[in-house]
C-alpha cells in the first residue's frame, strides 16, 4: 500500500509540479515577490498532496522565528527545503550554486532570491556568502541554513560545517536551531518511500549573537542534535505503533 501510494504522488507531484513550472515563467519577468508566492503555494500543493495521498501529515512545535534572523536546520529530505520555505516567512535560503543550472527550479530559487554559493570557492565565496546575507537582513528577511550541507540519514555522524559560523559573526543576529525528522517517512531509494505519519518540526531556543564561533558551533549542535534524537525517537515509535518500522 505504501508504495502504490507513493507512485500516486510521485505522479501527482511531478504533473502538479510541470503545470506550474510552466504556467508561471511569465513571473521571471514580475517582481520578485511573485515568484515567491508561486513558490509558496508549490509548497502548499506539495504538503496536501502528501497529506491526501500518502497520509503524511506534520506538526510543528516551538515559537516561529521572527524575521530577520538566522535560522540553522537539520537536513534530512526533500521535505525540509519543501516545507520550512512554507513554513518560515520568504526567507533566503543558502544553497549550492549547482542548484541555480537546473532547469525550472534554478530559475525560480534564483528570482526568488536565494544565496547561492560555490563549495569550492574557498574564503572567497564565504565572504559573498557573507555580504549577500547582510543585503538580506537589512531588508528585514531571515536566512535559512543547512549547517551540513548535505541531507544526514538518522544516525549518520554530524558534520556541521564553519560557514553557519562565519554567517553568525558576521550577521551579529539570534540564530534559531531547528530540528526535525522527515527522513523516517520520506525514505527510500532517493526519497521515493512516502510513509503514513506526522513529521515534526521542531524551532529550538535561539542562540544570542555574540558568541565566539567555536562556542556557537558547539552549542548548535548539540541542541540540533539532541532534538533531533529525541524527535527521531518519537518517530519510530509512532511508526511501530503501525506496524510500519
Amino acid at each position: 500500500m505504501i508504495f502504490l501510494r507513493s507512485i500516486i504522488f510521485f505522479l501527482w507531484f511531478a504533473v502538479m509540479s510541470a503545470v506550474i513550472n510552466i504556467a508561471a515563467l511569465p513571473a521571471l519577468l514580475l517582481p520578485r515577490r511573485v515568484t515567491v508566492w508561486v513558490s509558496r503555494n508549490w509548497s502548499r500543493l506539495t504538503l496536501w498532496g502528501l497529506r491526501v495521498f500518502c497520509g503524511l501529515r506534520y506538526e510543528v512545535r516551538g515559537a516561529p522565528p521572527p524575521p530577520g534572523t538566522l535560522i540553522a536546520s537539520k537536513h534530512m529530505s526533500m521535505w525540509d527545503t519543501v516545507a520550512l520555505y512554507l513554513l518560515i516567512d520568504d526567507p533566503a535560503v543558502v544553497l549550492k550554486r549547482q542548484l541555480l543550472w537546473v532547469p525550472f527550479y534554478g530559475w525560480y530559487v534564483w528570482k526568488a532570491g536565494s544565496i547561492a554559493i560555490d563549495r569550492d570557492g574557498g574564503a572567497s565565496s564565504l565572504r559573498k556568502m557573507a555580504a549577500a546575507s547582510l543585503a538580506v537582513i537589512a531588508k528585514g528577511r531571515s536566512i535559512m541554513i543547512f549547517p551540513e550541507g548535505t541531507r544526514k540519514l538518522p544516525g549518520t555522524a554530524p558534520d556541521y560545517k564553519p560557514g553557519v559560523a562565519g554567517l553568525y559573526t558576521q550577521l551579529n543576529v539570534p540564530c534559531v536551531p531547528v530540528a526535525l525528522n522527515s527522513a523516517l517517512f520520506w525514505s527510500g531509494p532517493a526519497g521515493f518511500l512516502k510513509k503514513p505519519g506526522k513529521i515534526v518540526v521542531e524551532y529550538l531556543e535561539p542562540i544570542p549573537p555574540g558568541m565566539p564561533r567555536k562556542e556557537f558551533m558547539a552549542l548548535l549542535q548539540a541542541r540540533i542534535e539532541a532534538a533531533t534524537a529525541r524527535l527521531v525517537a518519537e518517530g519510530r515509535a509512532l511508526l511501530a505503533s503501525e506496524g510500519l518500522a
